[in-house]
This record gives structure tokens, sequence and C-alpha cells, in this order.
């Protein structure tokens, strides 16, 4: 009832932006957790093709985010929101029908430049229609954001037992559906086309790159980034070798990509007030840094465990590592209004999407690099008989970040941003 009640304080605008993350999260995740296994058993493509087209998807979003950043802010959120779905509608479409490399490969790009394209127009869109109810209304995002994280998968596992086409099809009509509805709904933002100035795309990007403090933050925040993505990464692996590879490893994974969504919906509004009630926002980042870092102390006490042969084994050794996963959601809980709201804060109120973009895309190389990294710790913890390090260098991680932060609060580098040299 509370998140019924703080979704009808805010205007149309911000609510039509929340329900649209959560469609588009909705459509985006009921197909590319079983994109993979299409690729692989549906159409026979070697495991090196399929990396390749998964990873073009990926790059086309993660390093094309600046782009659709600069573009939102010279053309305006809304036509970026609507290229976006609009091109998302196509590109998983053609999914549904291409069996042919090269026809994957366009479609894959497809998909994740449309993310590139509306993903900074819809935080900065939010942002400003928010005002001083920022906090509030990036909480309010999150939850709708991972409600169509957990929904999604289940509505594409009953669409793909049918086919995988069906899957695609009925992804496309929610990103079609969601394009007329931003058509119709969305409003035009005035002054869009005005913050910059006729300046060029270079000046502002290196107005943006000159403004130290907030990279500085992103260069800190890479590693809340690379520790929060382990849910994906270290505890499902470690669920399984403690869990075994049957159904019993299977459904303790799923545990940890459920808690930590379930937390979100449920906490995520009365975390924030209760943040925001006794610190600044520098802190209460430091607190959800210190959070993270903790995460990965639960694991501890089974690592190096044999796998379990009973039930009871099962449970008593998987809690270690659900409350890991509930540990990282509740600090992503705390982190992530905080997180949108002082990038918005650096960047002075100006060119907030090209901000947003560039973070998105700092912060998806440091996923990139962090993950190679977490793999060949791991590697390394198993060839030296040291089940421990990968959790201490995590945990140890999350205080450097949360360091960071503390040292940039210190500093007063999260209140203002730098002055801006006057550029082009």
């Amino acid at each position: 009832m509370q998140t019924a009640k703080q979704f009808r304080s805010f205007n149309g605008t911000v609510r039509l932006l929340v329900i649209n993350q959560f469609t588009i999260n909705l459509g985006f995740y009921m197909l590319i957790p079983y994109l993979a296994a299409h690729l692989s058993g549906g159409l026979g493509l070697a495991t090196w093709l399929v990396g390749l087209v998964l990873g073009v998807r990926n790059f086309a979003q993660q390093g094309m985010f600046l782009i659709g950043g600069t573009l939102a802010d010279r053309l305006g959120c809304k036509p970026l929101i609507i290229a976006g779905c609009s091109l998302r509608t196509a590109g998983f479409a053609l999914l549904g029908v291409v069996d042919s490399v090269p026809a994957l490969l366009l479609a894959s790009a497809a998909t994740g430049f449309a993310g590139a394209l509306f993903n900074p127009a819809v935080r900065a869109h939010l942002s400003h229609e928010a005002g001083d109810r920022r906090v509030e209304a990036f909480a309010l995002f999150n939850i709708f954001y991972q409600s169509g994280i957990l929904l999604g998968p289940l509505v594409g596992m009953a669409l793909t037992g049918i086919a995988f086409q069906a899957t695609c099809f009925t992804a496309a009509a929610v990103f079609a559906v969601l394009t007329a509805l931003q058509i119709r709904a969305l409003p035009q933002r005035k002054g869009d086309r005005e913050e910059t100035g006729g300046r060029s795309v270079l000046a502002d990007w290196r107005s943006v790159v000159a403004n130290r403090s907030f990279v500085a933050f992103s260069v800190v925040m890479i590693g809340s980034y690379v520790l929060s993505f382990q849910v994906y990464l270290a505890l499902p692996l470690e669920a399984r070798r403690l869990a075994g590879d049957g159904m019993a490893g299977t459904a303790v994974a799923a545990s940890l990509f459920a808690v930590s969504g379930l937390l979100a919906i449920a906490g995520q509004l009365r975390i924030t007030a209760w943040c925001e009630r006794r610190w600044d926002p520098g802190v209460c980042l430091v607190v959800g840094l210190l959070v993270m870092g903790a995460a990965f102390l639960p694991p501890l006490l089974t690592a190096g465990s044999p796998t379990a042969t009973t039930t009871g084994e099962i449970l008593l050794r998987a809690a270690p590592l659900v409350l890991s996963a509930a540990l990282i959601g509740l600090a992503q809980v705390i982190v992530f209004p905080f997180e949108m709201d002082t990038i918005v804060t650096l960047a002075g109120n100006r060119l907030i999407a090209t901000h947003y973009g560039l973070y998105n895309t700092v912060c998806g190389i440091g996923i990139m690099l962090g993950n190679l990294a977490t793999g060949s710790v791991l590697d390394l913890a198993r060839s030296t008989g040291l089940p421990a390090l990968p959790w201490v260098v995590m945990s140890t991680l999350g205080l450097l970040c949360a360091g960071g932060i503390a040292a940039l609060q210190r500093a007063r580098k999260l209140s203002a941003p730098d002055p801006q040299p006057a550029i082009g």
C-alpha cells in the first residue's frame, strides 16, 4: 500500500516513466535469459558464436550509452525513448525469425543499442520531472525495475515452453505497445533541446570529462557494480559447487536471484526513507557500500566445504549464500536512489543524460574487467587450495569503495560539481 500511495503522489509523467521501466524489464528478461539456449540448442551454433552474439549485444548497449545520453540531451528524452523502444521491437522480432549468424548479430546489436538509447533518457527525464523528490522517485523506480526483472523470466519460461519464437514475438509486442504509449502520453520536456547551447558534441564530452568530482565518483562506484554482479557469477557458481549441478543447485541459484529483487520490492521505500531521515546522501552511499562489502563474509562459513549429499546439508550450506544475496540486495536498495541523485547533483543539472550515459559506460567497462578479474581469482583459489580467497577479495573491494566515497564526502566532492571551464 505504501508503494501505491507513493506512486499516486507523483505527477503523471513520473508514473508513466516507472511503469515504462517495469515494462522494459519485463520484455527484456522474458527473452534474454533463454537466448543462449536457443542459439546453442535450437540453432546449433558453436559456443564461441553464442558468446559472440551475446557479446555484441552487451557491447552495443554498454559501449553506446554515452552516444544515447548525448542524443537525449540534444534531441530530447522523449524521441530517444521512442527510438529505443521501436528498435528493440524490431530486434526482438528479428531474433524470432532469423537463423543466419549475420542476421543474428544485427538483431543482437539492435536490441543492445536500443537500451543505450532509452536508458540514459529515462533516468534524465525522471530526474527532471521529480525535481527535489529525486531520491523518492528513484526509490520508486527501483521497485518497478526489480519487479520487471522478477516477473520477466517467469513469463519467458512459460512462453519458451511453447516455442522460443512465441517469446520473441511477445517481447516484441510488449515493446511495440510501449512505443505507442510513449508517442501518445509522454510529454516532451521543455528545454531538452536547449541544454547544449549550440556547442559541439565534443565540447559537451570534454565538459563532462572535465568534471573531476563526477569522474572520481564514477570510478569509485565501479566496484559496487562488480560486486553486485556476483549474484549472477560467483554466488551461483558456489551454489552449484555446494549443492551439485542438478535440480538442487538450480533451485539454490534461483533463490539467490529472487531474494534481492523481493527485498527491493518489499523494503525499498521504507529503507530509503529511513536512511534519508538519518544521513545525507554521501553517508547513505558509504553505509550501503559497507553492507556490500559485508555481504561477502557469510560464504566464508562454507568455503571449501564438500558438495552436500542430503537435503539438510544443502539447506545448511545454502543459508550463507542466501544471506549474502540478501545483503547484496539490501546494499543495492540503500545505494541506488542516492547514487542516481548524486549523479544529477554532480552534473549541476545540465547535460544530465550525457552524464548518465558516461557513468553507465564506465561502469559497464568496469563490470567486464571485474568479471575477468573475478574469474581469475576463482581459478586461483581452486588451484592454490585457498577457497576463502575470492570472498576476502570481494569484501575488501567493498570496503575500498566505501572508503573512496567517504574520502570524496570529506573533500566535499559529492555536493556540487567542479567549476566547468568554458569549452568550445
